[in-house]
């Protein structure tokens, strides 16, 4: 079986053509969210040839160290509570084999196969980097793994974000010893059997190995940066429906006056009034009321567009950054420094923290905010499109038959239901702690909670941004002959290919959920650039 259909990724349907794609090269180097999304769904990567020597150097420091007898954590020592503990030479491999089997104990729905390819690609790309002590062949069989479609079945919860995703990463590596589940061309079997089916060999651990796949944020980072590719999209989208929302309810769009943004210069509140002003332009509903419209201002959930939906651009922003400096940073413990970086540093292994998830989860609690309160005010506006008590131009609940009929009256309802779960869900998790480990462990960033909310977050945006599009396109027929602008247009029509114009009551559900997957599927990616 595969996931869910529910918890596929945009861009996931694409797999057949990105497969065609050229490979992407991995060098350690950070990665953009549009590539991990290629990656994620299907595009093929090779190792670059610079990064397969920084991993052998890398790997000669760990064996000189076993060769020397030294004790260093990881290598050859416990973990966690236990790093005190020495582990004969002759019990390492096994010692590896016992990390992985012993921290894979995650629990849940398995992660969408796009998201677990997204953790592949990572964990490879930061093994690359060459601070991990692991021979090339552990980075080569993730990438061979990313190019034959074999992907780890990997439980979506139990990491607590420090040390890093470790119950994630588990379920990763049980696969590159031959363990575990894996996906492969659409079945879940065992993860043997599908290294089998494409030839793969399984890996038999070294000393470090186990730990380097396990130690690390490629969970977090994987399922936070795609659903960060989705909120940048779905922002924009609202962009689209609040156009269409002010054109249905012949609202002014002289708020959106260039001046006014360049008089409170934040990047994302000047390109949100000019996308907008771009999306009305040339509209006859416009012109039809210029002259006489007795309003001199609209609601805020109308005027306020370019700050509010621009506030939420410039958050994305900043987690974008956060997201792709992560996709190529070292995070797990000990880093292995094969060169000096200086004349005056040593070669060594050094036990840190960069496993810690603290960049991302607050980056992950900082878009969940951000994202509620744009449902919130895309909400507003639905209900001042359904609403007879605020709006006397429109039919009440846009119903032909208002009484008989009630409309779009319970679309609204279902958004505030979806909002309401988005206001729990945006409580941060990253302020909340639990040690673990024995203590060891004593503060922990819940990056993977963050993740996992954000997430959902985002698909009830998605949902309520399509409600939103359905109101207004109803709305807007009202106004027939008048038309909006030309992309207006277009896009109504791109609307209405989906779900049709609400002439007598009928079920809108299949519906509702029929728009959100074309906005997840990129059917209005056109207008949201």
């Amino acid at each position: 079986m595969t996931p869910p259909e529910w918890r596929a990724v945009p861009g996931a349907a694409r797999g057949a053509s990105m497969m065609g794609m050229e490979k992407l090269v991995l060098n350690g180097d950070a990665l953009t969210l549009a590539e991990i999304e290629q990656v994620a769904a299907g595009r093929g990567v090779e190792i670059a040839p610079a990064a397969t020597e920084r991993v052998v150097a890398s790997r000669d420091c760990i064996d000189a160290i076993l060769a020397a007898g030294r004790v260093v954590y990881g290598v050859n020592t416990g973990f966690g509570r236990l790093s005190d503990v020495r582990v004969p030479a002759e019990n390492l491999a096994q010692l590896q084999v016992n990390l992985v089997r012993s921290h894979a104990g995650g629990v849940g729905r398995p992660l969408a196969e796009a998201e677990a390819r997204a953790m592949l690609l990572l964990r490879a790309n930061v093994l690359a980097k060459g601070f991990s002590g692991v021979r090339p062949e552990v980075v080569e069989l993730l990438a061979a793994m990313l190019n034959a479609g074999v992907t780890p079945v990997i439980p979506e919860k139990g990491s607590v974000g420090a040390s890093g995703d470790l119950a994630p990463l588990a379920h990763l590596a049980l696969v590159v010893i031959g363990e575990g589940e894996a996906f492969y061309e659409g079945e879940r079997m065992a993860g043997a059997e599908a290294l089998r089916r494409t030839g793969l060999q399984p890996l038999a651990l070294h000393a470090k190995e186990g730990l380097a796949l396990l130690n690390g944020t490629q969970a977090m980072t994987a399922v936070g940066a795609l659903a960060v590719v989705r909120a940048r999209r779905v922002a924009r989208l609202a962009d689209l429906a609040g156009a269409m929302s002010l054109e249905a309810l012949m609202g002014t769009p002289a708020a959106f006056d260039a001046r006014i943004h360049r008089a409170r210069p934040h990047v994302g509140q000047i390109a949100a009034a000019a996308h907008l002003v771009k999306l009305l332009e040339g509209s006859e509903i416009r012109e039809s009321h210029r002259e006489h419209d007795t309003r001199v201002q609209d609601a805020y959930c109308l005027r306020c567009m370019p700050q509010v939906h621009g506030a939420v651009r410039d958050v994305l922003d900043h987690v974008t950054r956060v997201l792709e400096t992560e996709s190529g940073a070292a995070t797990d413990n000990p880093l292995v420094f094969a060169l000096p970086s200086t004349k005056t540093e040593e070669h060594g292994v050094l036990s840190g923290g960069n496993f810690h998830g603290a960049p991302l989860a607050y980056a992950f609690d900082y878009a969940a905010i951000a994202l509620t309160d744009l449902a919130g005010i895309a909400e507003r506006r639905i209900d001042r499109l359904l609403n007879p008590d605020i709006n006397e131009k429109l039919p009440a609940f846009l119903s032909p038959h208002a009484g008989l009929s009630s409309g779009f009256m319970m679309a609204q309802i279902v958004a505030a239901a979806l909002i309401n779960e988005c206001q729990v869900l945006a409580a941060p998790s990253s302020c909340g702690n639990i040690p673990t480990s024995g203590g060891k462990e004593d503060h922990v960033s819940m990056g993977m909670t963050g993740a996992l909310k954000l997430r959902q977050i985002v698909e009830n945006v998605e949902r309520i941004v399509a409600i939103e599009l359905m109101c207004a396109a109803q709305g807007l027929e009202f106004r027939l002959p008048l038309k909006s602008s030309a992309e207006i247009q277009k896009v109504q029509a791109a609307v209405r290919a989906v779900t049709a114009r609400l002439e007598e009551d009928r079920s809108l559900a299949e519906e509702i959920e029929a728009l959100a997957a074309a906005v997840r599927a990129g059917a209005f990616n056109a207008w949201c650039e």
